[in-house]
């Protein structure tokens, strides 16, 4: 190994090192889980936005993915798509305000009234939990929940029952409120399989 390898080598040593005390220095969680294949993690985090996340940056040869925020989201990006997909949003928790309260406004700006009217806000308890993070999502009343039974086709994917911003029956999304004393409140899109994103460590920014 010549003397230029060995500089290339033991220079790459030093700034992984760097990066590695100063994640331990912020108290900064490691991904709770390896990258897939063709894929590495890395950090983003915007002070605008207010989030920081780890999310995978992949290239599978015939499509690469990325990571980028965009207005009040984390969003996903295809080399072959269209516009970035927002996977996680960031919502303020208005002055006196409870972290339930805010969840119970934006469900209700965001569904019709006539689907909104039939539905309650639930625990979210499905797969690991952080510690000090609650989940909720909407759900149909017991009500409306027996009428979807009734009419149910075993054969068919149920549209959601209670809109966008609801439950899911083909995939994962919550509303969250992290943990801590930050005025956030995140809505997650996490889709049907494991996500590119770790939405086991998303990290709310301290204002300013």
């Amino acid at each position: 190994m010549n003397s230029a390898m060995r500089s290339i080598i033991w220079t790459g040593a030093l700034l992984a090192s760097v990066t590695i005390s100063i994640v331990a220095r912020a108290g900064e969680p490691a991904p709770s889980r390896p990258p897939i294949d063709k894929c590495v993690w890395e950090k983003l985090a915007d002070k605008n936005v207010g989030l920081a996340a780890w999310v995978q940056r992949c290239d599978f040869g015939f499509r690469q993915i990325h990571f980028e925020f965009a207005g009040n989201a984390l969003t996903i990006k295809y080399s072959d798509g269209g516009a970035a997909d927002p996977l996680v949003e960031v919502f303020d928790i208005q002055p006196g305000e409870t972290a339930e309260a805010a969840l119970l406004r934006l469900f209700l700006e965001k569904t019709d009234k006539a689907v909104s009217a039939r539905c309650v806000p639930t625990s979210y308890t499905e797969g690991s939990v952080p510690t000090g993070v609650t989940r909720y999502t909407f759900s149909p009343d017991p009500a409306y929940a027996k009428e979807l039974e009734a009419l149910a086709d075993p054969n068919e994917v149920p549209e959601p029952p209670c809109g966008d911003w609801g439950e899911m029956p083909d995939g994962i999304q919550y509303f969250e409120v992290p943990a801590g004393e930050a005025r956030k409140l995140l809505f997650v899109r996490a889709g049907q399989d494991e996500p590119l994103f770790d939405e086991q460590t998303l990290r709310v920014l301290p204002a300013g």
